[in-house]
């Protein structure tokens, strides 16, 4: 179901980053079936591109590598380039594992810089470009559950995580008046490409590893990119009204709740 809210982004321009895969490419799915006049698709891979334009026709793309301090400014700039962007989805992200046992600080750098210090910049003009239009826009983060804590060995990841949805807040707050808005959907478990990898090649648990996972959750199933990529289009649009500065926990389980 790609349409679950009608034309809720008739005309509104979107920019997707990690928008060729995963997550990204769901929104952007589903923000065109809500109709969205312009999507914009972030990502790093111009050899995903080709597929990405096939379920999303009219999509445009812009490349870079966001670990890259310069990369964020001059993606806006390439996408602003041919028009306004109304909406940001941050959906880009990289979930190398660490503990305090075994991670270091490349591996901090290396992940804050992707997953804090990129959406930062992103955001940082996107509201620029929104406060010299005069126009009201929108911003969604990509979050995660392990923002809340996160497990042993996804420390640094957590914390990047952590810092992002800070910054939600606090740009959320910089810029009531000013009509940006700025939600984050702190994603639970989902078996994505990029977790696919992550589990089935690097962590070496087999093609079989999201079956086994399902088992053991609460209704017998993982969460589905589909179901972020709804709620990230109704914090994109005027449905979800003044919301600002919210974090939404979208997986099964309640924090706080006893295990």
């Amino acid at each position: 179901m790609t349409e679950p809210f009608g034309r809720c982004l008739a005309g509104k321009s979107i920019l997707i980053t990690g928008g060729l895969q995963g997550v990204g490419l769901e929104v952007a799915r589903h923000a065109q079936a809500n109709g969205a006049a312009r999507i914009v698709l972030a990502g790093r891979d111009p050899d995903k591109a080709a597929a990405a334009r096939a379920e999303i026709p009219g999509a445009e793309f812009v490349f870079g590598e966001l670990a890259d301090p310069a990369t964020p400014d001059r993606l806006m700039a390439e996408a602003l380039a041919h028009g306004p962007i109304d909406g940001l989805v941050n959906a880009a992200g990289i979930t190398d594992r660490a503990s305090f046992l075994d991670g270091d600080a490349a591996l901090w750098d290396k992940l804050f810089a992707v997953n804090a210090r990129a959406p930062y910049l992103l955001m940082s003009a996107f509201i620029r470009h929104r406060l010299n239009s005069g126009a009201p826009g929108s911003i969604v983060n990509i979050q995660s559950m392990n923002a809340h804590c996160g497990a042993p060995d996804l420390a640094i990841y957590s914390a990047s995580k952590g810092a992002l949805a800070t910054l939600t807040r606090n740009a959320a707050n910089a810029h009531l008046s000013d009509r940006i808005r700025v939600n984050g959907i702190n994603m639970g478990w989902a078996a994505t490409p990029g977790e696919q990898k992550m589990q089935g090649e690097t962590l070496g648990k087999g093609s079989d590893w999201s079956a086994k996972v399902a088992q053991r959750q609460p209704l017998g199933r993982m969460l589905e990119a589909a179901e972020v990529a709804r709620l990230a289009v109704y914090l994109l649009s005027d449905l979800s009204g003044l919301q600002t500065g919210t974090h939404i926990d979208l997986e099964q389980r309640v924090v706080g709740a006893p295990s």
